[in-house]
């Protein structure tokens, strides 16, 4: 029986994040809470602003990368079976794997790939179409994708680890990727409204992805991110569903119905802090962590093309949340809302980051120009303050796909040596990385999870 007191919260939760919307120019969004056994979701806002429909409850919405933490959920069951080890070697799996690197190729093993440090360029997308080989052939292009730090030694998000390890599934199980995890995961938990192919969710009500173009929200097309790239991100889901997988993921390893599937210590290794990940996170296995507060409260993000979508969890509270958007500025509503949920919910707060001051001529190491494949950082000094430029570049969800508007400029300030944050502006809180060789030379940008190497400094 649903507590009123829960009721009252989330309705707080959702009259603020109808605000947000606004502001954001976000249409739609699904606002979930499970909290000590019971489930409260709302629907805000339009499924699409060319054809707009209310969002329910049981809307679909593409959950990006939230699918990395089924694919790892997958691969532990394998591993309980016998079928599969983290530490062995990825080839033993895939004979033919071949990477840039060579001893990358040799060396990689499962664990490596769960946990973002293969080291390789992780941001390689592109449609291979639908057929069953589409996984498979997009797994043979990495073999073209530059080495960017050493197999192990630095965390840097990375889609194109996920293709390799859900490739793996499909030769381990003899399946292709999505029926291998309906097998594993979607199926034994009875999520009945999470599918990965348009063909499936065609009847029913979908959000449609937006990008905010000139102050306004604009479908952003095309609405799927192809078949190769879906054991990086390609679930699409309601929060409903999303509040049971995470029941399932704080519970002892067994579904609602009874049945054992993983144990209870496997789910928590899951969660379990192995590798910093950047400003006060870790990473477990596929999951990431930080603490609220001495709480610990694990979670994972996602985003598609125009749709952005968040899944918390804090299993000593015994509480849940998933957020689902269908606009690129949904990320900011998905930190905002979370935030008053965990504060109304759990009584904790995101840590609160605090300015120091450092010497100027400390601030002027770290300002220069910073390259990836997706988008290329500037930080400048002036008047004594630094401010970060982005340029991206596109190559999303095709390497064709036009770069969406950058972002404007965000002020910085340290939070510690090397550890900066951003102090204002709806992106307010993100944490960026200084990353230096060994001799103390200022080398990568870690911003946006992603390592940026240093190109020249300033002048």
């Amino acid at each position: 029986m649903s507590q009123p007191e829960d009721n009252q919260l989330i309705q707080e939760v959702c009259a603020k994040a109808q605000t947000h919307m606004e502001r954001l120019k976000v249409p739609g969004a699904a606002i979930g809470v499970y909290h000590l056994g019971e489930q409260y979701v709302h629907g805000l806002g339009i499924t699409s602003v060319e054809n707009p429909l209310p969002v329910t409850p049981e809307t679909l919405f593409q959950v990006g990368s939230i699918t990395k933490t089924f694919l790892a959920t997958a691969v532990m069951r394998l591993v309980e079976m016998g079928r599969l080890e983290l530490d062995r070697p990825v080839r033993e799996y895939l004979p033919g794997l071949r990477l840039k690197n060579e001893l990358a190729a040799q060396q990689t093993t499962m664990r490596h790939l769960l946990t973002h440090t293969g080291g390789w360029d992780g941001d390689y997308f592109n449609d291979f179409g639908y057929g069953d080989d589409a996984l498979a052939r997009i797994v043979e292009k990495l073999a073209e994708l530059p080495q960017i730090t050493p197999l192990g030694e630095v965390w840097s998000y990375n889609n194109a680890g996920f293709y390799i390890a859900g490739r793996v599934l499909e030769v381990i199980t003899g399946s292709t990727f999505e029926a291998a995890l309906q097998e594993l995961v979607i199926g034994p938990l009875e999520l009945p409204r999470t599918f990965f192919f348009p063909a499936d969710i065609i009847t029913q009500r979908v959000a449609i992805g937006h990008e905010v173009i000139d102050g306004a929200p604009v479908v952003a097309r095309p609405w799927a991110i192809g078949r190769a790239a879906h054991a990086a991100g390609g679930i699409i889901s309601t929060a409903p569903d999303l509040l049971r997988y995470a029941s399932f993921q704080m519970g002892d390893g067994r579904s609602a119905s009874g049945q054992r599937l993983l144990q209870a210590d496997t789910l928590i290794q899951m969660r379990t802090p192995l590798i910093p990940a950047g400003g006060l996170r870790f990473i477990g296995l596929s999951w990431f962590m930080t603490d609220y507060e001495g709480v610990r409260v694990v979670s994972h993000g996602g985003g598609t093309n125009g749709q952005s979508a968040l899944l918390c969890l804090v299993p000593e509270k015994d509480l849940a949340l998933a957020i689902l958007t269908n606009c690129d500025m949904g990320g900011a509503l998905c930190r905002l809302s979370a935030a008053a949920i965990l504060k109304r919910f759990a009584g904790v707060q995101p840590p609160e980051l605090e300015p120091i001051q450092l010497p100027v001529e400390k601030l002027e190491d770290y300002v220069g120009i910073y390259d990836s494949s997706m988008a290329t950082c500037e930080i400048r000094l002036e008047d004594k303050q630094l401010i970060l430029y982005m340029t991206l570049k596109g190559g999303f969800p095709t390497p064709e796909a036009p770069p969406p508007p950058s972002p404007p400029p965000d002020p910085l300030a340290p939070y510690a040596p090397d550890r900066l944050f951003i102090t204002e502006g709806d992106d307010q809180g993100n944490q960026l990385d200084i990353l230096r060789s060994a001799s103390g030379e200022v080398i990568w940008l870690r911003v946006d999870g992603r390592v940026h190497r240093r190109a020249s400094p300033q002048g």
